[in-house]
């Protein structure tokens, strides 16, 4: 009987003292007006200006969580404080249940959601390299002289399957687009070879990681290193990313030491923090859906895009402007085949693998999402992809990781070519060019994107109304004039394909332009002026 005493004795003990993930949801935020006065001190002008051309209004979500709740429950014995989302208004807390339950008593405190399910009363799948991969699966005929040839080598399919050496050979090589990277470390990024042409142009633009709370980003999983030199890495007839002159900030969200909700949490931190600095593309090659503690576990049924934390954090980024690209996962050879958060998102682009001859890799999660939404989205290569390893090799590697960053690339140079057009307008270029856009399917989804024809969709559409702006004649045998309602311009013409033909700086007094050596045909041309811009159809017979 004594025995029994103290096996029960034990049990409530371990019960009582365990430790508990929840995330603490807050009323209201203060003071909101002075910040929404002088939003620098939410947001950098960089961001500002995002939103503004986007007619993204600052709203409550923009404004910092109140100091003062979150050092009450710091003060709270039991509690500790993990993570904090302004964006939810929430903080994630680890802590016995009993501590945790006793917040509820605070004005403050508007609900609290357990990452255990069962206690509440009202997997993760991050692609790595195939190499090391567990069952802990970690998701983890030249035209004039305005074309620019790349070396790719081995990484020509990469990228040519998306056709987007038709924007790198007009130099939209993702210049003046930010990307942040989130993933598991970044090791010798700020020292090997492949990355040595992005740290010269000083086009690291910083980083931290969330996981230690300190500022050494050039650590951890070499997992990161290998998405970034997808998109970033440079290494001529070897290796080319997909935008090899955008910018980037590298931040760790992923614990590699274990599987905890709490990932989830850091996630949306950082989206935060790329927000403030004005990024433009967040990509992550993570995915979550199982945890060290099965009863943190999502299901399929919490695929909906609405309710895992990091879902819901992943939606609020492309509500600011940003848009999200997520690795599909790599679970389509497992008993849950499905995506994992946050590619379940709505305005997350989920990305899928494909096999180098544009099939559909056999590991490469598939849809639809729990709510019947077409997942993934579109398709890239991720098996045998190329990249660079920690160590400056050029190697090959499987998982949705490395086709999440090939796309991403890729986007970043499409918005180059296109800066004041919206993310909703980019996402949708991207949809609408891919094979599949027509017939989707919950393996390939929207299919493979031509990002060539996504560039010629977008200059078919005019920015401002064709009363206000046309060149004549039109159809046109030799020549072409420009209206007069201007004073310096540019005027880039473009074949119907989307390859840029010529380019020439004009003003009220130039010369009309010549067409005479060009064949006969439809071009398409992109007028930019010190006022307007407007895109159009020119024939030539």
């Amino acid at each position: 009987m004594k025995k029994l005493y103290v096996f029960l004795f034990l049990l409530l003990s371990t019960v009582a003292f365990s430790q508990e993930d929840a995330w603490v949801y807050f009323t209201a935020k203060t003071d909101s007006q002075s910040y929404f006065d002088a939003p620098l001190k939410m947001l950098s002008q960089r961001a500002l200006d995002r939103r503004a051309n986007q007619k993204i209004p600052l709203d409550l979500k923009d404004v910092p969580i109140n100091k003062d709740y979150i050092e009450l429950v710091e003060d709270l014995a039991g509690v500790t404080v993990l993570a904090k989302s302004k964006w939810l208004n929430a903080v994630h807390v680890r802590g016995t249940q009993a501590a945790i339950n006793s917040l509820k008593t605070y004005e403050f405190v508007s609900s609290i959601d357990f990452a255990n399910k069962s206690l509440n009363q009202t997997a993760k799948i991050a692609s790595t390299i195939k190499a090391k991969q567990t069952n802990k699966v970690k998701n983890q005929a030249k035209v004039k002289d305005t074309k620019v040839d790349y070396s790719y080598g081995s990484s020509s399919n990469q990228i040519q399957m998306l056709h987007g050496d038709a924007l790198h050979q007009q130099n939209f090589t993702g210049a003046g687009i930010v990307i942040a990277v989130l993933d598991g470390g970044f090791p010798n990024v700020n020292t090997i070879l492949p990355f040595q042409r992005l740290r010269e142009s000083k086009r690291i633009l910083g980083g931290y990681d969330f996981v230690s709370r300190n500022a050494n980003f050039y650590t951890g999983s070499s997992h990161g290193t290998s998405v970034l030199s997808s998109m970033a890495g440079y290494k001529e007839n070897e290796l080319v990313g997909t935008a090899p002159d955008a910018s980037y900030y590298l931040f760790i969200t992923e614990d590699n030491l274990s599987e905890n909700p709490v990932e989830e949490s850091l996630w949306v931190e950082a989206a935060e923090q790329a927000d403030s600095l004005g990024v433009d593309i967040i990509n992550t090659s993570l995915g979550y859906f199982d945890y060290d503690k099965p009863a943190y576990n999502h299901t399929y049924s919490q695929m909906d895009g609405k309710t895992a934390f990091i879902s819901k954090g992943a939606e609020i980024a492309f509500s600011r402007g940003m848009i999200i690209v997520a690795s599909a996962g790599n679970s389509g050879g497992t008993s849950e085949p499905y995506i994992a958060a946050p590619a379940d998102a709505a305005s997350v682009l989920a990305i899928g693998a494909v096999t180098a001859s544009e099939t559909r890799a056999s590991f490469s999660s598939i849809g639809p999402s729990f709510d019947g939404r077409v997942k993934p989205d579109v398709m890239a290569q991720g098996a045998s992809t190329v990249l660079s390893d920690e160590f400056g090799k050029i190697s090959t590697a499987n998982g949705t990781s490395f086709s999440s960053p090939i796309m991403a690339g890729m986007i970043a140079c499409l918005w180059q070519a296109f800066p004041l057009k919206t993310n909703k307008e980019i996402r949708q270029l991207v949809l609408e060019s891919a094979n599949r856009f027509t017939t989707p399917s919950s393996q390939y989804g929207y299919g493979i994107p031509n990002f060539s024809l996504a560039l010629s969709k977008a200059l078919a559409v005019n920015d401002i109304p064709m009363n206000y702006f046309h060149l004549y004649p039109n159809p046109t045998k030799d020549i072409v004039f420009f209206p007069e309602n201007f004073n310096t311009g540019k005027v880039i013409l473009y074949s119907i394909e989307g390859q840029k033909i010529l380019e020439k700086e004009i003003s009220k007094s130039s010369e009309p332009i010549s067409l005479q050596t060009l064949s006969n045909g439809m071009y398409i041309y992109r007028f930019e002026s010190d006022t307007f811009s407007n895109s159009g159809k020119i024939v030539k017979y």
